[in-house]
């Protein structure tokens, strides 16, 4: 199938998990807009993904959004209760830095 064939508003999620049944998940529901919000930005310490972070947390800054920085203890795991619990009563969304 050729690029411009596909519907840019569909979206194919792969789950790197081993479920033999694909598990129907919908995406959280997004703000309208920032504004008054809190963004959370959690780095799990993949390589210059702190680089990111720290460039979006500057340019929301910017904006006179209030940001708060988070880190998980290892990429390799998910983050520990506490740091969601933290994440989830602090921030009303989260940017989380993906990069390598």
């Amino acid at each position: 199938m050729s690029p411009s064939a596909v519907d840019s508003d569909v979206r194919i999620y792969l789950d790197p998990t081993n479920e033999r049944t694909a598990i129907a998940r919908s995406l959280a529901e997004r703000p309208a807009s920032l504004d008054g919000k809190v963004v959370g930005l959690l780095d799990i310490i993949k390589p210059r993904g702190d680089v990111f972070l720290d460039r979006l947390e500057t340019l929301l800054n910017q904006r006179g959004l209030q940001t708060l920085r988070f880190r998980k203890p290892t990429f390799t795991k998910v983050a520990p209760v506490d740091l969601r619990h933290e994440i989830a009563t602090k921030c009303d969304v989260i940017v989380e830095a993906l990069a390598d």
